[in-house]
């Protein structure tokens, strides 16, 4: 009598993640906070690492972590779908970006 392994692999890939252009990043966070000057930079090279330096006149009076609300609030569908992995985040009032220019 013989006896017979049955045994079944199943091997997931990793899926492709959504990516985002740095744009649209720019346009994201420009549509919570239409006065902000936004730059995006890709820090690894795959889009889904990046920085974001956000200025904007509605960071006034507002905690570090209130400011960093509002742009992760902006982008919070990136974020969920991993688009975005992860997000190196400076907020400045403009006077506050004027005095770190210095």
């Amino acid at each position: 009598m013989s006896r017979y392994l049955n045994c079944s692999i199943f091997i997931r890939f990793p899926q492709k993640k959504p990516m985002v252009a740095l744009a649209q990043v720019e346009d994201m966070i420009k549509a919570q906070l239409p006065d902000a000057q936004v730059v995006v930079r890709d820090l690894t090279g795959g889009g889904d690492h990046l920085e974001a330096i956000v200025v904007s006149a509605e960071f006034e009076g507002k905690t570090m972590i209130k400011q960093h609300q509002l742009v992760y609030g902006a982008l919070q569908d990136a974020m969920a779908s991993e688009a975005i992995h992860a997000l190196a985040l400076k907020t400045y009032t403009p006077q506050g970006w004027e005095t770190a220019q210095k």
